[in-house]
This record gives structure tokens, C-alpha cells and sequence, in this order.
């Protein structure tokens, strides 16, 4: 197994050095690709200090807030340059816990696309208020009624790909910048017809730093589901890759945990 974990920055340096020690700890063969937006903290330097100490982590220093997708995006065409099997994508604020790592990977050797899941049994946040609970919960609720996708969890971004998942998605096509991106990615595994689970993790909310939710992402993401369902936004899937015209053929091959 070659592991890859994407951690995109802006303003974590409070977090970045343990939070990529702990990762680090949880698989020998592990490597960390930190993908930093020119943080005016001083996220970038830390980076590179944890690449030279460890020779684990590759660096990659963006010129300015360019967004979560993007971040992504260029880590996913990372992993497949450099032949990486197994693609996770993580926050550096530990609301994606290190310690939960070991079970999406070990998940990834029967399954195509692995989402850490806050909803199904075993599964929950911790920290939240209200509002955000109101806001996730009912944002999964709308991606899944509207795309007729078979996850719990829509908008998650803790998951762990295969690196089939990787080589059927069209990362050219990929548009959605903030937490829509995960649904994104989503939508077109269950197009792909690809094998999906989701296992329980526990998600408490960030101790240091401030969050990077926004109005503007909540409706970003929003809209994208109601073009994905209208035909209005492509599904990023290459050519050769399923058919985006209906849905049913996949819902048999996407799992629960079994509890959920």
C-alpha cells in the first residue's frame, strides 16, 4: 500500500505540526502532501519544516487563497503522477481525527471511495451548535433527495480513495471550490457505479484556529447540487466511465457500515 493524505492550509499554524505528526504515526509507509494558499500565519514555512525533518511530506506553496477543490484537485493529479494507490483527504484543524486513518485505509482494500461518516450509527459530532448541525444535516438530506445518492454523509470531506476512484473522475470537470466538492466527488463515484461505504468517525469541532465555513460555500454547494440535477453541470466522470443518465446500478454496490 502506497498512502497519500491531502491536507489543504490556510492559517493552521497552530495545528499543522502536531496534526501531521499524529497522521504520520498512524501507517509507516504513509506520506502527506500539504497543499498551503500562501498563509499570512505562516503556515507555508512550518510546512517545510516538517518536509525536511521527516521526508514524508511534499509541500506544495500556492500564490494566494485559491480554495478546497482546487487544493484537491492538484493533490489528486499528485497521487497519480507518483503512483500512490490510496488517496485520503483530510482538514488540519483534527476535527479529522488521525487515529479514525487506519480504519478508512484499511476499508479502501474492498472499496473504491471510503467516507468517514458523522451519520451513521457510531457517528456524531461534537462541539457543534445548533446552526451547523441544522446546516449539515440538512445539506446532506438535500444532496441526497435530489441526486438520489445512497450516503449518509454527502458533504464529509474526511474519505479515502482507491486509486480506480482517482483514474474514473474527470479532474478537469471538477468545478465546486468549497465543501460542495465533496458531494461532487461523491455524485460521480455512484455515477461511475464504483464500490462505496461509509464507517462511523467521531468529528469535534476545531480547539485552535477559525473555521473556514461561510455563507458563501453553503450556497455555493447548494447550487451545484440543483445542476448536477438538472444536467446543467457536467458530472466528472471520463468518457469510458459509467453513464450519468440514470443512477440505478450503483445503489447495490454502495454499503453503509451495516449500523446506520
Amino acid at each position: 500500500m502506497r498512502p497519500l493524505v491531502i491536507v489543504p492550509t490556510y492559517n493552521e499554524r497552530d495545528n499543522i505540526i502536531p496534526f501531521i505528526t499524529a497522521v504520520l504515526a498512524t501507517h509507516p509507509a504513509l506520506h502527506v502532501l500539504i497543499v498551503d494558499d500562501n498563509s499570512p500565519d505562516g503556515t507555508g514555512p512550518l510546512a517545510d519544516q516538517l518536509a525536511d525533518q521527516t521526508g514524508r511530506v511534499w509541500v506544495v506553496h500556492r500564490p494566494g487563497k485559491q480554495g478546497l477543490g482546487t487544493a484537491y484537485i492538484a493533490g489528486f493529479k499528485f497521487a497519480l503522477e507518483r503512483d500512490y494507490d490510496r488517496v485520503v483527504t483530510m482538514d488540519a484543524d483534527f476535527s479529522h481525527r488521525p487515529e479514525d486513518l487506519p480504519r478508512l485505509l484499511e476499508a479502501a482494500d474492498t472499496n473504491d471511495l471510503v467516507i468517514g461518516s458523522r451519520a451513521v450509527s457510531g457517528g456524531r459530532v461534537e462541539g457543534w451548535p445548533l446552526s451547523r448541525h441544522i446546516v449539515s444535516k440538512g445539506g446532506s438530506l438535500y444532496a441526497r433527495l435530489l441526486l438520489g445518492l445512497p450516503i449518509h454523509d454527502c458533504t464529509g470531506g474526511f474519505k479515502c480513495l482507491r486509486r480506480s476512484a482517482l483514474e474514473a473522475l474527470d479532474l478537469e470537470l471538477l468545478r465546486s471550490n468549497g465543501y460542495g466538492f465533496s458531494v461532487e466527488v461523491n455524485y460521480a463515484c455512484a455515477q461511475a457505479g464504483l464500490r462505496i461505504v461509509e464507517i462511523p468517525i467521531v468529528f469535534p469541532d476545531r480547539t485552535r484556529g477559525a473555521s473556514k465555513m461561510s455563507s458563501g460555500i453553503v450556497v455555493e454547494a447548494a447550487t451545484l447540487v440543483l445542476r448536477l440535477r438538472l444536467g446543467g453541470q457536467p458530472v466528472a466522470l471520463r468518457a469510458d466511465q459509467g453513464s450519468p443518465a440514470a443512477l440505478s446500478g450503483f445503489a447495490a454496490s454502495a454499503r453503509g457500515d451495516g449500523r446506520g
